[in-house]
């Protein structure tokens, strides 16, 4: 299933590449694992698959241990600030940087560790209040002042839009955010490179590539719904 799965999703990508004249390979396919077990991760890995997105720490460290160290870890979840020492030294990329004082913990720890972290900063375009992120005018502001901090590198934006049942309506979002990074682009900031844009998820992933998206991530359109039953949990 995994398989074939990934198989439609790298042809959808494709097709949303064409559509707006962009390279497929500007593309990158991030595996939303959460709540999955192992085997069927191992069915993505076989297929070719390196990136794999996580929304909890203890999912993402737990499976860091198990599975090959080529993996690609992007943890795409609310980060507590509490938890963020168990992964500044595992994820390749964290996404959901959406406040001042957790890249103040992220460069703490990462200092520690003697490593620098990539982050992407979290911004709530449609201002749901259900969401984290950052407001779209208050982005700038938070991008030169976690710029100035050690062992960080800002490398773009995230944003997750509205779940909504016509992804066309979730267009205005996408476009939103890219014009956002091509704005902070030009401010020219110490530290920072908006060139990744990640958003888009398994129900408007391919407008979301129409409208500039570097990464997507894809969870259920790969290993089907989501099972939070305690026997998955724990693995």
């Amino acid at each position: 299933m995994v398989r074939e799965n990934m198989k439609t999703v790298e042809e959808k990508i494709a097709a949303a590449c064409r559509r707006a004249s962009r390279d497929p390979q500007e593309v990158t396919l991030i595996a939303v694992s959460k709540t999955k077990p192992v085997e069927l991760i191992q069915e993505a890995i076989e297929y070719g698959q390196v990136d794999f997105g996580e929304n909890k720490v203890q999912e993402l460290t737990g499976k860091y241990e198990i599975l090959p160290k080529n993996l690609r870890w992007h943890m795409i979840g609310h980060l507590q600030r509490n938890k963020v020492k168990y992964i500044v030294d595992k994820a390749a990329l964290i996404h959901s940087v959406d406040s001042l004082r957790l890249a103040e913990t992220i460069s703490m720890e990462a200092q520690k560790k003697n490593v620098t972290v990539p982050v992407l900063i979290e911004v709530n375009v449609a201002q749901e209040e259900s969401k984290f992120g950052t407001a779209c005018e208050e982005t700038l502001d938070l991008i030169e002042e976690a710029a100035k901090l050690p062992n960080i590198r800002i490398e773009g934006l995230m944003t997750i839009a509205p779940f909504v049942d016509d992804p066309e309506e979730n267009r205005p979002v996408f476009r939103k955010l890219k014009q956002l990074s091509v704005d902070i682009m030009e401010k020219n900031i110490n530290n920072v490179n908006v060139n990744i844009l990640s958003m888009g998820m398994t129900n408007d992933y391919e407008v979301a590539i129409e409208e500039g998206a570097t990464m997507v991530r894809v969870g259920t359109g790969i290993f089907g719904e989501r099972d939070y039953s305690p026997k998955t949990m724990d693995k």
